[in-house]
C-alpha cells in the first residue's frame, strides 16, 4: 500500500494545460491551469501510477489550437510482474490527435515562433458578434461542423470537454456529413490590438460552445381537415440543408477557459447564441443539455434580463382575487391554473421568445415572486392564515403564487406523490416549497447585486463614453455534452424539451433538477387538490 501511494500521482495536479503564442524572441504563455476532472481519462481515482515528480504538459497554440504533449518525471516504477507504470502517452492517444505527439517541446515552440502564416490566420466561419470588455476586444465566430477548419479546431481542443465538463464526451467527428450538418460551433476569440512579433496571430481562444438541431414535426393538418396524401422521394432530387428544416436548437457544450472566467464572456456567448436562434425562422425553441448549477444561474440571469428588457414580464399578472367558491375549506376543491394566470397569453409569449416550457414557467414564477413585497415573501406561511380570504392583496397573491408553483411541480411528480400518504405529502410539499422560494430569492438577490437587465456602469474616458462590463461569476459555466448526463450515466435523449430531466448538457426533464430540488420532494397544498392544464406526456429528453 505504501508503494502504491509513493508511486501514484494526482492526475489533476500532474496535468498542466497552457496556451501560447509567438513573442518577441520566444513563445510566451498566455494562460496556464489544471484540469477540473481527469476521471474519464485516468480512471475513477484520478491517479496515475508509476511515477514520481510527474508532469504532463498539454500546450495549445492560442489561435489555431495546434496541440503538443510533453511528459517528464523524476523517477519511473520498474515493472514487477504484471504491475507496471501507466503508459501515459498511449492513454492520451485515445483522446488527442496524432499531431500532439509528433514534435518535441522545443520543436513545437520553434514552430509557433516561426509560423509566418499566423499573422493572417482568422477563425473559420462568420463573424457574428464583437464586443469590448475591460478595454480589450473580443469576437464571436460561428460555423457548421461540416467545415473542415472547424472540425480541425474541435479535434485539437475537445479534450477540454472531458477536463472541465463533468460527464462531457467528445463529438464523434467521423459521423456522416448529414449528421454533422446539425451541429454549429461558436468560438469566442480575443483580438489583440498590438502584436509582440510579426509572426503573432491577433487571435487567442477564450471559449466556445457547440449546438445542434433536433428536427421537429409540425402538423399542418387538424383533426377537422380531411387527410391528404403527401408525395415525396428519397433521396431528395436536390440537396438541401438541415438548417432549413423546423427544429429545436440545443446548446450542448459550453466552456469558457478558466483564465477568462468572471469577465462576462459566458454572458456574451450565451446571449449571442440566443439572438442567433431567435433570428432564425426555422428554430422554434431553445433548449440546453443537462446544465450544471453555474450554467443554470447564467441562463436564468440572461433570460430574465431579456424578458424584462423586451417587455414580456410587463404583460404578465397574477390574479388579485378569485371566486370564493374555489377556496371553501374542504378537501377536493380544485384551483385551475387558468384562474391564476392568462394561459393563452403565456403560451404566446413563450413561443415568441422560443423558451422551453419549464424554463419559461420558472422565469415567470421568479418574476411574479419579485413583484410581491419582500416582507410578505419573508413571512413564509405566517401570513397565510386567511389564505384567499385575506383582506390584504399582497397576502392573497402570495397564497396564489404558492399554489402556482405547487401545481407545476405536483404535475411533474404526480406518480411519485400518489405513492405517499396524505400526511407525508403535505410535509414534503412544505419542505420543497421553502427550498424553491429560497432558490428564487438567491437568484433575485444575485440579479439585484449585478444590476438587472445587465445594467452597465458608464464612465467618461478621454472624451468618450466607454462601457465597462460587470464581472460575472462564470466559474464552471459549462454544459455537459449530449453523451453525458452525470458522471457515469448515459443520457437518454429524443430531442424534446426536458421539462422532466436533471442537470448541463442534457437535461431539464424527468428528475428534479436543482431548480425543483427538494430531493424529489413534491409539493401540494394540504387542503387543495391542485389542477391545471394537462401535463404533456413524459419523454426521454436531456435539455431544456
Amino acid at each position: 500500500m505504501a508503494d502504491q501511494e509513493e508511486w501514484s500521482a494526482n492526475a489533476n495536479e500532474a496535468v498542466n494545460i497552457s496556451f501560447i503564442q509567438a513573442g518577441q524572441t520566444s513563445p510566451v504563455t498566455l494562460s496556464t491551469f489544471h484540469p477540473k476532472f481527469t476521471y474519464p481519462i485516468f480512471g475513477e481515482e484520478e491517479c496515475i501510477f508509476g511515477y514520481q515528480g510527474l508532469k504532463v504538459e498539454i500546450r495549445f497554440a492560442a489561435h489555431n489550437l495546434i496541440p503538443n504533449i510533453s511528459i517528464s518525471h523524476e523517477k519511473k516504477f520498474k515493472a514487477v510482474g504484471d504491475t507496471q507504470a501507466l503508459d501515459i502517452e498511449q492513454t492520451l492517444r485515445e483522446w488527442m490527435p496524432e499531431v500532439s505527439f509528433q514534435q518535441s517541446s522545443s520543436a513545437f515552440e520553434s514552430r509557433i515562433q516561426k509560423d509566418t502564416s499566423a499573422k493572417d490566420w482568422r477563425p473559420p466561419g462568420e463573424l457574428i458578434e464583437s464586443y469590448t470588455s475591460r478595454s480589450r476586444k473580443f469576437e464571436i465566430w460561428a460555423a457548421e461542423l461540416t467545415n473542415p477548419a472547424v472540425q480541425q479546431l474541435i479535434d485539437h481542443i475537445q479534450i477540454l470537454v472531458s477536463f472541465f465538463i463533468e460527464g462531457g464526451t467528445p463529438i464523434p467527428l467521423d459521423d456522416q456529413d448529414w449528421s454533422l450538418a446539425r451541429w454549429r460551433v461558436f468560438f469566442v476569440y480575443e483580438k489583440l490590438a498590438s502584436l509582440p512579433s510579426p509572426n503573432t496571430s491577433p487571435y487567442s481562444l477564450v471559449g466556445y460552445s457547440t449546438t445542434y438541431n433536433f428536427i421537429t414535426h409540425q402538423a399542418s393538418l387538424t383533426s377537422s381537415t380531411p387527410s391528404k396524401s403527401l408525395t415525396f422521394s428519397l433521396p431528395p432530387p436536390s440537396p438541401f440543408s438541415l438548417s432549413t428544416l423546423p427544429s429545436r436548437a440545443r446548446i450542448s457544450q459550453f466552456l469558457i477557459l478558466p483564465s477568462h472566467q468572471s469577465h462576462s464572456h459566458g454572458t456574451h456567448l450565451y446571449n449571442t447564441l440566443v439572438r442567433t436562434f431567435l433570428s432564425s425562422p426555422h428554430i422554434s425553441e431553445i433548449t440546453v443539455e443537462d446544465p450544471n448549477e453555474a450554467f443554470d444561474d447564467l441562463r436564468d440571469y440572461c433570460d430574465y434580463a431579456r424578458l424584462t428588457a423586451n417587455g414580456t414580464f410587463a404583460q404578465i399578472h397574477l390574479a388579485q382575487s378569485l371566486p370564493a367558491t374555489l377556496f371553501q375549506k374542504r378537501i377536493g376543491v380544485r384551483v385551475p391554473t387558468g384562474q391564476l394566470l392568462d394561459l393563452p397569453l403565456l403560451h404566446n409569449l413563450r413561443i415568441k421568445n422560443k423558451i422551453a416550457p419549464r424554463q419559461f414557467a420558472r422565469l415567470v414564477e421568479m418574476y411574479l415572486l419579485s413583484c410581491l413585497p419582500l416582507a410578505t415573501r419573508q413571512s413564509g406561511t405566517a401570513r397565510l392564515t386567511q389564505r384567499a380570504r385575506s383582506q390584504n392583496e399582497s397576502d392573497r397573491q402570495w397564497y396564489y403564487w404558492r399554489l402556482l408553483v405547487k401545481q407545476r411541480v405536483y404535475k411533474r411528480n404526480r406518480d411519485v406523490l400518489m405513492q405517499l400518504d396524505r400526511v407525508e405529502r403535505v410535509e414534503k410539499v412544505e419542505e420543497t416549497m421553502g427550498e424553491q422560494v429560497g432558490d428564487y430569492e438567491r437568484l433575485l438577490r444575485k440579479m439585484g447585486e449585478r444590476g438587472m437587465a445587465r445594467k452597465t456602469k458608464m464612465k467618461k474616458k478621454k472624451g468618450r463614453v466607454e462601457e465597462v462590463e460587470e464581472e460575472e461569476e462564470e466559474e464552471g459555466n459549462e454544459v455537459r455534452d449530449e453523451a453525458g448526463k452525470g458522471k457515469r450515466k448515459k443520457k437518454k435523449d429524443d430531442g424534446r424539451e426536458a421539462d422532466e430531466t436533471v442537470v448541463v448538457d442534457g437535461g431539464e426533464g424527468g428528475a428534479d433538477t436543482r431548480r425543483d430540488r427538494g430531493k424529489r420532494k413534491v409539493i401540494m397544498d394540504e387542503e387543495e387538490e391542485l389542477e391545471g392544464t394537462p401535463e404533456p406526456k413524459k419523454v426521454k429528453e436531456g435539455g431544456g
